[in-house]
């Protein structure tokens, strides 16, 4: 019988690209699709003619139940990692559907904005990072799944992490951070962050820098690599071997994925510097203010995908990137 992928956020950035990626891997698999009407499901059936949608939002957990007790895979990316009602669906729906000796494989998308809590608890924004704000996903495994209840994040973490005591249910968890490129799934192929800083320099005339006097830092992972990602995650828990050992699904099974770093002051120089070059603001000028959304450090070291799963990232940096950045934002601002 062909495995059954149940998928959430199809329509979205990181959920089209999965899709897209298991899909391309996997043709021959089931495919069940949440969105949230047929409309919404026209926008995806044509790339995705052979897939089958069930309808309603993140808060109808009677559908999300049904659907993840009826899957081998969850793949969850729709506002995931801040949703409370869909991972509860999810993890309930899992447990009923399935059993230890034939479980069913939840991948939970939550983010490394959890990793800003110290500067959030301490309004350290604008400051460069202490050595203790990084986390290295499998030397400092106990920090990451232990961080505090009120940490961006945490709360759906806990209820993902805590489905691995439920029967029949094994979990793991991704967490990118910055994302960029263009994604290829039928719909939203546009990312957030500094996406949302080239828009604000175009628009303003000059690039954000949150005041505090120091660098500020996060990590970044091109969308296709992510997309990589999902592919062996899926294959994993195929594989007896990988999907019963407990660093890869259980509560040791969280991912980061960084393949480089970046300074939120030094990514507002360049895309300055890239918007003045491409003639679309007179001079490259930055300003500091309270931009707090590029003001916390999140640091996270990715070793656990390139040990147990052979990931390694092959997207051209954030730097290259950058003047794609500026040019897509100008041409949806019609400049």
């Amino acid at each position: 019988m062909a495995t059954k992928i149940f998928l959430t956020g199809a329509t979205g950035y990181i959920g089209g690209e999965a899709l897209y990626s298991i899909y391309q891997a996997h043709p021959d698999f089931e495919y069940t699709l949440l969105v949230r009407n047929e409309e919404k499901a026209k926008l995806v059936s044509g790339q995705y003619p052979n897939a089958k949608f069930v309808y309603g939002s993140l808060d109808d957990s009677e559908v999300i139940e049904k659907a993840a007790a009826a899957a081998d895979i969850v793949v969850h990316t729709a506002d995931s990692s801040d949703n409370l009602p869909s991972a509860r669906a999810i993890a309930k729906g899992l447990s009923s559907g399935h059993t230890d000796e034939k479980p069913g494989y939840w991948i939970h998308v939550c983010g490394t904005g959890m990793l800003q809590w110290f500067d959030w608890d301490n309004d350290r924004y604008g400051q460069s990072p202490l050595p203790e704000q990084k986390y290295h996903d499998i030397d400092d495994i106990e920090r990451i799944t232990s961080l505090p209840h009120h940490a961006f994040h945490r709360d759906c973490d806990e209820i993902v992490l805590a489905a691995n005591e439920s029967s029949g249910v094994k979990t793991l968890i991704v967490g990118p951070p910055l994302i960029y490129g263009p994604g290829r799934g039928p719909v939203n192929q546009r990312s957030i962050q500094a996406y949302n800083m080239a828009k604000f320099t175009l628009e303003n005339g000059f690039a954000p820098i949150m005041t505090g006097g120091g660098s500020p830092e996060w990590d970044n992972v091109h969308i296709q690599d992510l997309g990589k990602f999902f592919v062996l995650a899926v294959d994993a828990a195929l594989d007896p071997e990988k999907r019963n050992n407990p660093e890869i699904f259980g509560p040791h099974g969280y991912f980061f994925l960084e393949h480089g770093t970046h300074s939120w002051r030094g990514l507002a120089t360049q895309i300055a510097e890239e918007a003045k070059k491409q003639g679309f603001i007179p001079e490259a000028k930055t300003q500091e203010g309270d931009y707090k959304r590029y003001g916390a450090n999140s640091k996270s070291v990715a070793v656990r995908a390139r040990k147990y799963l052979g990931w390694e990232p092959h997207g051209r940096s954030l730097t290259d990137e950058v003047p794609d950045i500026v040019a897509s934002e100008a041409k949806s601002l019609g400049k």
